[in-house]
């Protein structure tokens, strides 16, 4: 009864089936062998260490080689230095004995098996023991293949040839994945620009819709990262903060001209409006709002629990700020009057930052207030409309967050 053998494509295997007593047609096919000068070119960069006690066996195995057409050779007889020597020299291929004094071949397959770039070199075993368990060792500690003393010439040869055919392969997989893994990076060092870069036009297109400057979103924006660190909140989402942040009035793109632009005292109606702009922010940033689940053609999906990689966590994030900065701690803010931890933490921050920046910055319907009474007013309100946690963290880095407001100053 035949066997029916699964096909292996192994680029840069020798198909020496075609050359097999029993025929081709018996044979697992194979992917055809590289040609000839691309062989040749591979014997000629090889560098091959032989590792042997005697002397002897390390002239005879190089001088087979050499005939072959190999020429580059590091040779070794003290076993000792051979892990050192191996690291240093960075063979493609290992010849080594196994029964040598003080360093055996074991000692050095062992050795090799912790240090991850000699995981692809072939190490081939030349050995006048007969042992089978040596043999089984050697293997299973990583060895490529073991002959047997004395060593025949084209067995060796052949030997040799296929290992470091195989070594190649693996060469120009980790080179095209190291060259991958770069393009990669600089892709997605490519897509955090772009994506600041978007976020701060959008914070732009904000600030024509306000009597307020572009330095204040900036302002906020590293405010908040500041009080983020100090709350020892994680890196990321300290990074996140500093971006989101000044996109807290993205919402005021769509309350009318009459409102946003006018110096007079705002009605209660007028205010109402104005409130609307958290409503529209959200909207504006959330990927994910009431309209969109629908084209998802799944109405009944609840977007706070639609998974993670449909989202994208900073406009998330941006999407809370926007919709809870004016949320207050003592539950009288608006737009949905929460309290406490109810607001997210990234609302809640935001929050001291822009009022302390609005503060000290001169507006249509107050003056600019000092240091002393801006930080005054601000604490009067802790724990009222500030959360007492991070109005404590703004507190202790009051000193950076001037050095800030001063060198993005808008005069």
């Amino acid at each position: 009864m035949s066997a029916n053998f699964p096909s292996i494509a192994i680029p840069g295997i020798a198909n020496a089936w075609s050359e097999c007593p029993v025929g081709p047609a018996t044979a697992p096919p194979v992917a055809e062998m590289p040609e000839w000068d691309a062989v040749k070119r591979l014997k000629k960069k090889a560098k091959l260490m032989i590792i042997d006690d005697e002397e002897l066996v390390v002239k005879v195995v190089q001088r087979f080689l050499q005939r072959e057409g190999y020429e580059h050779f590091i040779t070794l007889t003290d076993s000792t230095k051979a892990i050192d020597t191996i690291l240093r020299e960075q063979p493609d291929t290992v010849l080594m004995d196994i029964q040598m004094p003080e360093v055996t071949g074991l000692d050095i397959l062992h050795k090799r098996r912790a240090i991850p770039n000699l995981q692809y070199t072939p190490f081939i075993i030349l050995s006048a023991s007969q042992d089978v368990e040596t043999k089984q060792l050697a293997l299973e500690m990583g060895a490529t293949e073991f002959l047997a003393k004395p060593v025949e010439q084209i067995e060796l040869i052949l030997r040799v040839q296929n290992a470091l055919i195989v070594k190649n392969h693996f060469d120009h997989l980790s080179d095209y994945t190291r060259v991958l893994e770069q393009k990669v990076t600089e892709r997605t060092k490519l897509l955090e620009r772009s994506r600041t870069q978007i976020l701060q036009c959008l914070a732009r297109a904000a600030e024509y819709r306000d009597n307020e400057t572009g330095r204040h979103v900036m302002r906020v924006g590293i405010f908040a990262r500041l009080i983020a660190e100090q709350l020892g909140l994680p890196a990321s989402f300290c990074r996140q903060i500093e971006l989101a942040a000044p996109l807290h009035d993205l919402g005021k793109i769509g309350i009318p001209d009459s409102i946003m632009l006018g110096s007079h005292k705002l009605s209660e109606a007028e205010f109402d409006i104005m409130k609307k702009h958290c409503e529209i922010g959200r909207r504006i940033l959330d990927p994910f709002a009431a309209e969109e689940v629908e084209l998802l053609r799944d109405p009944t999906i609840d977007r706070e629990e639609l998974p993670e990689s449909m989202r994208i966590p900073l406009m998330t994030m941006a999407a809370r700020i926007a919709q809870t900065h004016h949320e207050k701690w003592d539950g009288t803010g608006y737009p949905m009057g929460l309290k406490g931890e109810q607001i997210p933490m990234e609302g809640r921050i935001t929050a001291a930052a822009d009022v302390y920046d609005a503060l000290c910055s001169e507006r249509a319907y107050k003056p600019r207030y000092s240091l002393e009474k801006s930080l005054e007013i601000m604490l009067s309100e802790r724990g009222t409309r500030f959360d007492p946690n991070v109005l404590d963290a703004f507190c202790e880095r009051l000193p950076a967050i001037e050095k800030i407001r001063k060198k993005l100053s808008d005069d």
